[in-house]
C-alpha cells in the first residue's frame, strides 16, 4: 500500500464514501479489521439510517448500521464505540444486535461503548421525521425516515431537553425529557393524535403511538447492556490501539457540502473523525481512505447528472433496493466531477478503495460498449457548468447548486484503459484495495493494506 510519508504502522484509519454512499464503506472496514487487529471501530457520524452490507466467505450476511463492520472479522469481533457524533437508537441497535447473535457473534451488545452525551434517537423523533416527510408530496426529500435528522434538530432548537445516552441510566431525568420530547413534536408535527400515527403506520409500519414508560424501561435496559463512558474514553482507546473512524453516508451527502436539501443532517466527510483526534492530541494521525465504485449511484430523491436506466438494468443491486421513504436506488456512470467535488469537500484522501469492480465487464457483455465516465457538467443553457465547495456554509447557495445539477447534462467519454487503474489515475491518487465481489476474499490489495 502506497503510505504519507512520515506515517507508521500503529497509525488510524478513516473510511469515507466519496459519493452518495452505498459504495463499501462495510467491506473496507471488514478488509482492514481482517488484515490487522484493530481495537475498536469507531462511528463519528450518523445512526440507525445507516446500511453497510457485510457478506462473509462463508455467506453470512449483515447489514451493519450502529455496529462497525468489524465485527464479522474472522479474528474474532471488533469492539464499536458509538462516538458523541452518532445519534444512537437503542431499538434498532437490539434488533441488530439479534440478528449478530443469530450469525454467530456471543453477546453483541457486549461489544459496544457509547459516549454519554451521544444523542438518542426516539419513535417520537421518527413520526415526526415521517410526517414532515409526508407533507412533502411529491417535494420528498428521500429520507430514511428514521428519526436521525429529526433528532439533530431538535438537539439544536432544545440542546438542554435532548436525550442522551447518558440520561438513560437515569430514569426520572430520562422521563422528563421524553415527555417534553412528545409534547413538542406532536404540536410541531400533528404527530400527537391516533390517527396521525395510523397513517405513519400504514407507511412505514408503526403500529400504535410509544408508551413512554416502556421506553423508560427499554432505554434503561440499554444503559445496563451497553458500557456508557465519558469523554475521555476514546483518547484511553486511540493511545491502547490503532482504530478505524467508519463513516455513514457519503460526502455528497453532507449537511453543508451536499445537494440542499437533499442531504442528511450529518457531517459525513472526515471533519468529525479529526476533530475526535484532535480533542484527543492526535491531531492529524490518521490515514483518510476514500471509497468509490466503479460507477455513480443514489438512493432516492436528488441530482444524478449521469443517471442511466440502461445501467441500472444492467446492474441490478444485490442489498440495495426501492425504499418507503428513500424511494429508488438509482444508477448512473461514473461522475468524475461530482467525486472531484467530494475529495475537494472533504480536503482529500490519501488513497482509494474501489468497488464493484466486475461492473465494467458486465456492462460490456450486456450492451456490448465499455465503460464510460463524466468528465464535465453542461448547465441548461448548453454551457459549461462547474462546481466547487466552499469553505463557508451557505445554504441557499447549495440549494441553487442543486437546482442547476437537476438541470444539467453529462458530458461522456469512454474510459481510458483498465477501468480502476484509470480511476486512481484521474482522481490522482493511489489504489489500496480493489473489490470485484462482495466479500474480503473478494478484493484485490495490490500491496498490503
Amino acid at each position: 500500500m502506497n503510505r504519507t510519508p512520515g506515517r507508521g504502522a500503529d497509525e488510524h484509519a478513516i473510511v469515507v464514501d466519496l459519493g452518495f454512499g452505498d459504495a463499501g464503506k462495510g467491506v473496507t472496514v471488514d478488509l482492514l479489521c481482517a488484515r490487522r487487529r484493530y481495537g475498536a471501530v469507531v462511528r463519528a457520524n450518523g445512526g440507525a439510517q445507516a446500511a453497510h452490507n457485510v457478506v462473509t466467505p462463508d455467506g453470512r450476511h449483515h447489514t451493519f448500521a450502529q455496529f462497525g463492520a468489524g465485527t464479522l472479522a474472522p479474528g474474532g469481533p471488533v469492539p464499536t464505540h458509538l462516538s458523541r457524533f452518532a445519534v444512537v437508537d437503542p431499538f434498532a441497535l437490539a434488533a441488530e444486535a439479534r440478528h449478530l447473535s443469530a450469525l454467530g457473534v456471543p453477546d453483541p451488545f457486549a461489544l459496544v461503548t457509547v459516549d454519554r452525551r451521544a444523542l438518542i434517537s426516539t419513535p417520537w423523533h421518527q413520526a415526526a421525521n415521517r410526517a414532515r416527510e409526508l407533507a412533502r408530496g411529491a417535494d420528498r426529500h428521500g429520507s430514511c425516515g428514521m428519526g436521525v435528522g429529526e433528532t439533530m434538530a431538535y438537539a439544536l432548537a432544545h440542546p438542554e431537553d435532548a436525550p442522551t445516552a447518558g440520561d438513560c441510566a437515569h430514569p426520572a431525568r430520562l422521563r422528563r425529557k421524553l415527555r417534553r420530547l412528545a409534547e413538542h413534536l406532536a404540536e410541531a408535527t400533528g404527530t400527537g393524535n391516533t390517527g396521525a400515527w395510523q397513517e405513519n403506520a400504514g407507511q412505514a409500519g408503526a403500529e400504535e403511538a410509544p408508551n413512554l414508560e416502556e421506553c423508560v424501561a427499554a432505554y434503561a435496559a440499554f444503559a445496563q447492556r451497553v458500557r456508557l463512558v465519558d469523554e475521555d474514553h476514546l483518547a484511553h482507546l486511540l493511545t491502547a490501539a490503532p482504530v478505524v473512524f467508519e463513516g455513514a453516508q457519503g460526502v455528497l451527502l453532507d449537511e453543508w457540502h451536499g445537494f440542499h436539501p437533499y442531504t442528511t443532517w450529518s457531517t459525513t466527510t472526515t471533519a468529525n473523525p479529526l476533530a475526535l483526534l484532535a480533542e484527543a492530541g492526535r491531531p492529524g494521525q490518521a490515514r483518510r481512505i476514500g471509497v468509490v465504485r466503479t460507477y455513480t449511484t443514489r438512493h432516492g430523491a436528488g441530482p444524478l447528472v449521469t443517471e442511466d436506466p440502461v445501467l441500472g438494468a444492467v446492474l441490478p443491486e444485490r442489498h440495495n433496493g426501492n425504499h418507503p421513504w428513500q424511494g429508488p436506488f438509482r444508477v448512473g456512470h461514473l461522475d468524475l466531477v461530482a467525486h472531484r467535488y467530494a475529495l475537494a469537500a472533504t480536503g482529500g484522501v490519501d488513497s482509494l478503495v474501489v468497488t464493484h469492480a466486475d461492473a465494467p465487464v458486465r456492462v460490456r457483455s450486456v450492451t456490448g460498449a465499455g465503460p464510460q465516465w463524466c468528465t464535465a457538467y453542461t448547465g441548461a443553457a448548453g454551457t459549461p457548468l462547474a462546481i466547487a465547495p466552499r469553505a463557508v456554509p451557505d445554504l441557499a447557495r447549495q440549494e441553487r447548486v442543486t437546482a442547476a445539477l437537476m438541470a444539467a447534462r453529462p458530458v461522456l467519454e469512454a474510459v481510458p484503459g483498465e477501468p480502476v487503474a484509470a480511476i486512481g489515475d484521474a482522481l490522482g491518487l493511489p489504489v489500496e484495495a480493489v473489490f470485484s465481489g462482495p466479500t474480503r476474499e473478494d478484493a484485490r490489495v495490490p500491496s498490503q493494506v
